[in-house]
């Protein structure tokens, strides 16, 4: 159920705006509006994750170890509590129909999330055997779900911690179905995903081999050409209208549709974990870093 935080908790965005002079952006490439640096909204989490963002342009995002989800109002910049009983969600993307989908990682499961934080478990297994934890997900506008399963052991999971699959797999579930399809079995901790507005390209970023795959969606929705797309790697990532694609990690880069590098946004925080486009007008970047979350005024909106 969706609560208001207690008043220690809940936080405008202007309570923590302040310049990151050390963290200006290099590199723009007119991608952010003039005199803009990434600003600190909130920094009151344990480590976040999972950006996503609803057809009003509120972003909803995890705090993983704690189990939670948050929800940022677009219009006034407060954060309240979504849910307590998130299924350590990792990853998350809004369906056509507004529900949430969260790879929750607790579980090694897929949910849904009505508006009201009710939960529903999509996906349990593939082929009868546990994943290894779901860690993002895309959804293409007719309805396909693109999914990443990479192995990582988490000091929460109370089940036997023997991974069930031999592989770390990008799956495909097709509109309508309930079985999961493997698209590619060879990747090494494939993490972070994003696809095209057209439905046409899929990003993947592969954690421990340190680069981003760029893959041609077919019409059926399977993939094909395969083929390196930058030689970086990435936790979460999102796109931009202009086909800009925006990697984490190391605060956030981004890479032209081309795979050229035209921007790096230091953030000062240990981790950037994930990005996303929020506001009315999706030109708001929203960044998921560690203990807080960040936001950025730029002049590329994001796609729906």
């Amino acid at each position: 159920m969706k609560e208001r935080l207690s008043n220690s908790l809940i936080m405008p965005a202007c309570t923590f705006l302040f310049v990151l002079a050390a963290c200006s952006p290099t590199h723009s490439n007119e991608i952010v509006a003039e005199g803009e640096v990434p600003v600190r909204v909130s920094g009151s989490y344990s480590f976040t994750e999972g950006p996503a963002v609803d057809e009003r342009g509120d972003v909803f995002f995890t705090d993983q170890p704690n189990n939670k989800i948050y929800h940022w109002d677009c219009e006034s910049g407060v954060i309240t509590l979504f849910t307590d009983q998130s299924g350590r969600s990792n990853g998350m993307y809004f369906d056509a129909q507004g529900n949430l989908i969260a790879c929750a990682d607790m579980d090694n499961q897929l949910w849904s999330f009505d508006a009201e934080g009710h939960n529903e478990i999509l996906i349990t297994d593939f082929r009868g055997k546990l994943l290894n934890g779901p860690n993002d997900v895309w959804i293409s506008k007719d309805g396909s779900y693109y999914l990443t399963d990479p192995y990582f052991k988490r000091d929460y999971w109370t089940r036997d911690t023997v991974r069930q699959q031999p592989v770390e797999g990008l799956y495909y579930l097709a509109p309508g179905e309930k079985h999961l399809l493997m698209l590619d079995s060879t990747l090494n901790q494939p993490n972070g995903l994003v696809g095209t507005p057209d439905g046409k390209h899929l990003y993947v970023a592969e954690a421990k081999a340190n680069r981003i795959l760029k893959y041609d969606i077919q019409p059926n929705g399977l993939l094909a050409n395969r083929q390196v797309f930058a030689n970086m790697g990435s936790d979460g990532m999102t796109i931009d209208d202009r086909g800009n694609i925006y990697l984490t990690g190391d605060g956030v880069t981004v890479f032209d549709k081309d795979g050229r590098k035209i921007a790096h946004f230091p953030i000062p925080e240990e981790w950037t974990a994930n990005v996303c486009f929020g506001g009315k007008e999706r030109n708001i970047l929203f960044i998921t870093a560690s203990k807080s979350v960040y936001t950025l005024k730029m002049l590329v909106h994001g796609v729906k």
